[in-house]
């Protein structure tokens, strides 16, 4: 008979205060870009405003609702997470200066 404990390592759960701040934050970072777009707003300011608000969106996710931190039990997921961000960069850097150099020599 398997036993469920609630306690054992990489089981750290959330409670509803840590739920409930992720949550409005979660809301709030939506309706700021949303509120901006609908507004009809355009430009530079707007662009800048959806992608620093998609990345404070990410780490909210992490932080409160996955339990992302720097304690031991996390530390193998925060690992595979840079990892994964990293290579992610590689590829789109790597793709784009690729895309770039062939253009740039296409064109002459």
């Amino acid at each position: 008979m398997m036993s469920h404990d609630h306690n054992a390592a990489g089981a750290s759960h959330g409670n509803i205060k840590q739920y409930s701040i992720g949550f409005i934050l979660s809301v709030v970072l939506t309706i700021i870009p949303f509120g901006m777009v609908m507004k009809g707003m355009t430009g530079g300011a707007v662009v800048a405003t959806i992608a620093i608000t998609a990345v404070a969106q990410v780490l909210v996710q992490l932080i409160f609702f996955l339990h992302m931190n720097s304690s031991s039990e996390q530390r193998w997921n925060v690992i595979a997470f840079i990892y994964t961000i990293l290579t992610i960069a590689v590829l789109l850097i790597g793709s784009v200066w690729i895309m770039n150099y062939l253009h740039s020599n296409m064109m002459l």
